[in-house]
């Protein structure tokens, strides 16, 4: 069974999503997404055991040895990102649900939940795949479905956000396969595990190009600025729980990626300089753009723009510190900015609006939702004792041991976005939970019939966001040992010696 288990992450949705096609009725298709999303969630439990314990696991598809044929490959850091994305996918559905989102107008047809489950597959083989090519092939699976899901019961707004969402995606993926070819060409071959000793053996000029084209291809899906127009206008038209799996899964994917392709096929013993300067050009200009909204679902989209720098700080450093904090950060961001997006679709379903400034006129959403908003904010701004914290506190004491004035000018940046965070979290708590117009508020807005104005659906709400929240306490509690786990899997990024021999054999390393 262990020997099939990197294929079930991949496999099962897939499944999954062709059985909700067939005409069954809506409570069926919920119990069969639920179901297949905590049978996966086992599998990467237990594949994350596997990994730990007895090395990076691999699997040839179809008994074909690579680079003959696809090979699945599952380390520390894969199998740790595949059950915490999980995790989170599993409550975004749970939200989905009971929010209505999840069945479709259409009462024959429920859209949702395959493309819902074609992203997670796509999601899954982004983390497993051991070459380029599936690589490639693993954006366009969550391409195809998050257009799918981006345009759900669309108007003209979401569609247009719909379109510059797709036309940037194939912008990137036209510059990704370009690449492919290029390298193919080149080396003879995109096994990740063969190329990095044969890209080392071309001229320096043309390695640096590979770099540099892989940067602009894997910075333009991870929204790192100044690629990041398509985000802030795409991420918040769609429905709360949507927004909430593309701003915890789709942007991490590529830093996943940029951590795999950069420290295995591009390996350095000092600092990148060039990275360093757009991790903190996304940290602060991101969090200036988050600072000037007054819509609450762009603000914590350009939130999330400002802290995929945080996350390529650690990277930048190329030490195993820094790759520690930077996994660390990883963790902590796709728990943290799910929960705020699930806590903001509660405040706008109370209020009526996104925009701040009426919100200061509207009924209050409510202690509860107060409270499942203020937890995650409070982590997103590295307030101890939370996960944020943690994480920031990794990437800051990797920053000062490795010294120089870009460590030195990284640090001071995160301290810098961390401080303006805290503004704009703050902002958000007086203008919309605590200000007054005239000394009172409008009545509360009618409830519409919808499954959230069921007892049912807000219970389903209310624990996926209270679920995230806890999540990110426990990844607070669980530091010490996180840590020790993040540390050897930035070791294994490091040193790939053993990622080799899983894919190659013992005689090609």
């Amino acid at each position: 069974m262990t020997g099939v288990l990197p294929a079930l992450p991949v496999l099962l949705p897939v499944l999954g999503a062709g059985l909700t096609l067939f005409p069954l009725s809506h409570a069926v298709v919920r119990a069969l997404s639920t179901g297949v999303l905590t049978l996966v969630l086992a599998c990467e439990a237990a594949l994350l055991v596997l990994a730990d314990t007895r090395g990076p696991q691999a699997l040839h598809v179809g008994g074909w040895p690579a680079p003959l044929g696809v090979t699945l490959v599952a380390d520390r850091l894969s199998a740790l990102l595949l059950t915490v994305s999980t995790l989170v996918a599993l409550a975004v559905l749970v939200f989905a649900i009971g929010q209505g989102t999840a069945e479709d107008r259409t009462p024959s047809v429920v859209v949702f939940h395959p493309a819902f489950l074609l992203l997670i597959t796509g999601v899954s083989l982004a983390f497993l795949s051991g070459d380029l090519f599936n690589l490639f092939v693993a954006f366009e699976v969550m391409l195809a479905a998050s257009y799918v899901l981006i345009t759900l019961d669309a108007d003209e707004n979401r569609t247009r956000a719909g379109m510059t969402y797709t036309i940037v995606s194939l912008t990137s993926s036209l510059l990704f396969l370009s690449l492919i070819a290029l390298v193919y060409a080149a080396t003879g071959t995109v096994t990740l595990a063969q190329l990095g000793p044969r890209l080392a053996e071309l001229p320096d000029g043309l390695r640096g190009a590979f770099a540099l084209l892989l940067l602009t291809v894997l910075g333009i899906k991870t929204a790192v600025i100044p690629l990041h127009f398509w985000l802030p206008d795409s991420y918040p038209t769609a429905p709360a729980p949507i927004t909430a799996v593309f701003a915890a899964l789709l942007t991490k994917v590529g830093v996943y990626a940029l951590l795999r392709t950069q420290t295995l096929l591009f390996p350095r013993t000092d600092v990148w300089t060039l990275l360093a300067c757009a991790a903190i050009i996304t940290m602060i200009v991101g969090i200036l753009g988050a600072i000037a909204q007054d819509d609450l679902n762009r603000l914590l989209s350009f939130t999330l723009v400002s802290h995929i720098g945080f996350m390529l700080f650690g990277l930048a450093l190329f030490d195993a510190r820094g790759l520690t904090g930077s996994i660390l950060y990883v963790i902590h961001h796709i728990v943290v900015q799910a929960a705020l997006f699930l806590a903001a679709g509660l405040v706008v379903g109370r209020t009526g609006t996104a925009a701040l400034h009426r919100m200061a006129g509207r009924w209050p959403p409510g202690v509860l939702v107060i409270a499942l908003f203020a937890v995650p904010a409070m982590s997103l701004s590295g307030i101890p004792p939370f996960s944020g914290f943690v994480a920031k506190l990794a990437l800051l004491e990797a920053g000062v041991a490795q010294g120089g004035p870009v460590a030195y000018a990284l640090a001071a940046a995160a301290l810098l976005t961390s401080l303006l965070t805290l503004y704009a979290m703050t902002r958000v708590w007086t203008v919309a939970f605590t200000a007054r117009v005239a000394g009172h508020r409008e009545e509360p807005p009618p409830e519409p019939d919808t499954p959230a104005a069921r007892p049912s659906g807000t219970r389903f709400m209310f624990a996926a966001a209270a679920g995230m929240t806890v999540a990110g306490i426990a990844i607070a509690v669980c530091a010490g040992p996180l840590a020790e786990l993040g540390e050897r899997a930035a070791e294994d990024l490091l040193h790939p010696r053993d990622y080799r021999s899983a894919v190659l054999g013992e005689g090609d390393r």
